[in-house]
């Protein structure tokens, strides 16, 4: 036991020894100075550090956007509607007596121009110069018996007068004879009148300067009183019936309580005739008596005078049936603003920009919407308006103006 306690003292010295003879003096204070010059670099990296500053984000880009300065001013807005041309006088002629047709003219075509008074048929006359012989004889006869109902008066009054007294009974002179006598030849007199009107309505002019529609009869055909012969209208003017809406009303100075005594809206008529597009010139000369049923709009009639008018352009005639486009002359509207489509908003709102470049919201009176142009009422002179739409903008939103666009008109 104390032998072994003995060797395990000296096997502890031998490590101490051991410890000792590898770590000298010197390599310890070497250790140490790395130590401290370690500690003191940490120091100063420690110290010389800068102090730390708060990150700085970028401001957020702004929308880009361009106005329309709003100047409201008197704007004379022009409706755009559309029609059939229509003859102003159109009528069908009518045979005023019986009989075969015995001649025709060569104006009794289809699409035919006439003058006033030209001779556009005739029916056969034989039968009324026969009519018109019978009642010459009915005429004469009743003349014969009227003179000789005079002469009878005659001898009646100098029998009277020979009885010596100068009161006579009517029946005695005969006058009620005398007075059926009259009447008869006058009667005969107007039969010869009925005669000749009949012979006369057995030619059938023209009631005015026109065309033929269309003819409903031709040369050997029987025709009865009351039968049409023709449809025909007049060629002096024609006239467009033209739709105007509730929101169109306003913006005209329409008749609607008869005629304009200043002077009447005028209307441009436009349309596509071989290839080509012409225009005529026309104006407003009343309104339909009554609004229509189905469509609920106001008819304005636009009429055109000398529609078929010789010119040295060459342009068409304003032929019936012929579909036209018409732009309307409006009366002034007042304190209206014209602003490019794309700044109203379906809720005929606008965007303007207005404090700080804050967007705001503002509501409008719609006056007229065309394909790129509005007119529309309510905004202040001045403002900002916003052209274009864009789901970026919204009220309250901050944009940048980087332009201002001038309206056309």
């Amino acid at each position: 036991m104390g032998a072994k306690s003995l060797g395990d003292k000296v096997v502890i010295m031998n490590a101490d020894k051991a410890i000792q003879s590898r770590f000298s003096k010197p390599q310890i204070f070497g250790s140490l100075g790395f130590t401290g010059a370690g500690l003191l670099l940490c120091l100063i990296v420690f110290m010389g550090k800068p102090a730390t500053e708060p990150t700085q984000f970028p401001e957020p880009r702004r929308t880009l956007v361009e106005v329309v300065i709003a100047t409201p001013k008197d704007h004379m807005i022009s409706v755009r509607t559309q029609g059939t041309v229509e003859p102003l006088r159109q009528v069908g002629l009518v045979a005023q007596v019986s009989g075969k047709v015995e001649s025709v003219s060569d104006k009794f075509l289809d699409g035919f121009f006439f003058r006033a008074g030209d001779i556009l048929l005739e029916l056969e006359k034989a039968d009324y110069r026969f009519a018109i012989a019978r009642a010459k004889a009915q005429e004469a006869a009743a003349a014969q018996r009227l003179a000789e109902e005079r002469g009878r008066n005659l001898q009646a009054q100098r029998e009277w007068r020979d009885l010596g007294t100068h009161e006579a009974n009517d029946l005695f002179l005969r006058k009620p004879q005398l007075r059926a006598a009259q009447a008869s030849l006058e009667a005969a007199k107007a039969d010869v009148a009925a005669a000749k009107l009949a012979l006369a309505r057995t030619t059938v002019r023209a009631p005015f300067d026109g065309r033929l529609d269309l003819k409903a009869v031709d040369l050997g055909q029987f025709v009865a009183a009351g039968t049409i012969l023709a449809q025909v209208y007049a060629t002096d003017r024609v006239e467009i019936h033209l739709p105007i809406s509730d929101s169109q009303l306003p913006l005209l100075e329409l008749p609607l309580f008869g005629s304009l005594e200043d002077a009447n809206p005028l209307v441009v008529l436009s349309a596509n005739f071989g290839g080509e597009i012409w225009q005529w010139h026309g104006q407003i000369s009343r309104v339909e008596a009554k609004i229509d049923r189905d469509s609920r709009v106001t008819f304005a009639i636009a009429e055109v005078t000398d529609p078929f008018g010789r010119r040295e352009d060459r342009r068409p005639p304003l032929t019936p049936g012929l579909f036209v486009q018409a732009t309307i002359k409006g009366k002034p509207i007042s304190q209206s603003v014209e602003l490019p489509a794309t700044s109203l908003r379906g809720d005929n709102t606008i965007l303007l920009v207005g404090e700080g470049d804050r967007l705001d919201r503002l509501s409008v009176q719609l006056l007229k919407r065309e394909r790129d142009r509005v007119w529309v009422r309510g905004i202040p002179t001045g403002s900002q308006v916003v052209v274009e739409q864009s789901s970026l903008l919204a009220v309250g939103a901050i944009v940048e103006v980087v332009g201002v666009k001038n309206v056309r008109g």
